[in-house]
């Protein structure tokens, strides 16, 4: 089986940065809509995709876990005007409508953890499913991590899919690199994961666990690629690193090797405690259990596109109802360690 895993609120809300300047917030909802359903119909008939899963957001466990994480985004909010606050409530009137739709009137499977994010529904439910492929839907560059043989990644906004052989464009052809003029390719992504872990995620609010800290060492220092390989082995690289010590802009002190694991926990989509895990393969376990069998999807699915005025993805309905309309019928694999 092949599945796409679509990382429903990231395809949803990225086109008020790709929509233009001019555009009024009609119009940005209407690409926000055509992006993530054009996306998903996109990689269904590049791909050959089987069946659907869109993952939705929950309140993270992390916050729980980390007070700063994502605390930077409640401060952005304050900060907006009064016609970007009505602009937002829209967007999400639209999205719930959009989820509703996909829950109640389409096959579909549809995830969501009140504990966990999208990352951890999309990571579990491939974890899930070891002997099948799946194309990640997002463009967030957390799930480079995930990529693999069977895992791999599809960017709507550029269509571009991303593989552990490299990038390729939406014909299956090499995305040539400007810099290089060479076939882009991707970094080993488990090589990626530990230096997001190292340097933080200033996105999300992650710290870094040594500030400062070089990719490529010195004479005299270690750096991130000389620790990466030594890693396995835990020989001297790679403590040398961990067992560093600095101290913070309030006299705090840190030591490397406690500030990467707690990383570790927030970044690494394998390293959730694991009545976490547990939790979201619960989740994972009881959508696909539903067995919808919703009637009629395709009379559904034109009525939504009239309300949001969807003219072009309308005319292509019988081809966006097929997939709308398969529901799940693989089988998961009832324990992952």
């Amino acid at each position: 089986m092949k599945y796409a895993l679509i990382d429903t609120m990231n395809a949803f809300f990225r086109a008020k940065h790709v929509a233009s300047r001019n555009a009024d917030t009609w119009e940005k909802i209407g690409m926000a809509l055509h992006l993530t359903l054009g996306s998903v119909n996109q990689a269904v008939r590049n791909y050959g995709v089987d069946h659907v899963v869109f993952c939705l957001e929950g309140r993270s466990w992390r916050k729980e876990f980390y007070t700063p994480y994502k605390a930077n985004r409640k401060v952005k909010e304050q900060d907006l005007t009064e016609a970007e606050i009505e602009e937002s409530e829209m967007f999400w009137e639209t999205y719930q409508s959009l989820i509703t739709f996909l829950s109640e009137k389409t096959n579909v499977t549809v995830l969501r953890d009140p504990n966990a994010e999208a990352d951890d529904c999309i990571a579990r439910f491939a974890a899930l499913h070891p002997d099948d492929e799946h194309i990640i839907i997002s463009t967030d560059t957390d799930y480079l991590q995930l990529l693999s043989e069977s895992v791999h990644m599809y960017n709507g906004v550029n269509k571009q899919l991303i593989t552990i052989d490299g990038y390729f464009d939406d014909r299956g052809r090499p995305v040539i690199d400007k810099k290089t003029d060479e076939h882009k390719t991707l970094e080993d992504p488990q090589y990626l994961l530990f230096e997001k872990c190292m340097r933080g995620d200033t996105s999300d609010n992650v710290f870094s666990a040594y500030p400062g800290v070089r990719k490529k060492g010195t004479k005299n220092k270690t750096g991130l690629i000389e620790a990466f390989a030594d890693k396995d082995k835990g020989g001297f690289n790679w403590n040398n690193i961990m067992l560093q010590r600095w101290t913070d802009h309030n006299e705090v002190e840190h030591r490397v090797r406690d500030d990467y694991e707690r990383n570790r926990t927030l970044i690494d989509l394998t390293a959730q405690p694991i009545e976490f895990r547990n939790a979201t393969d619960d989740i994972v376990k009881d959508g696909v259990n539903q067995k919808k069998e919703v009637a009629q999807v395709g009379v559904h699915f034109m009525r939504f596109c009239g309300k949001y005025e969807l003219n072009r993805i309308s005319d292509q309905a019988d081809v966006y109802s097929k997939w709308l309309n398969t529901p799940y019928t693989g089988n998961l694999v009832e324990k992952v360690i």
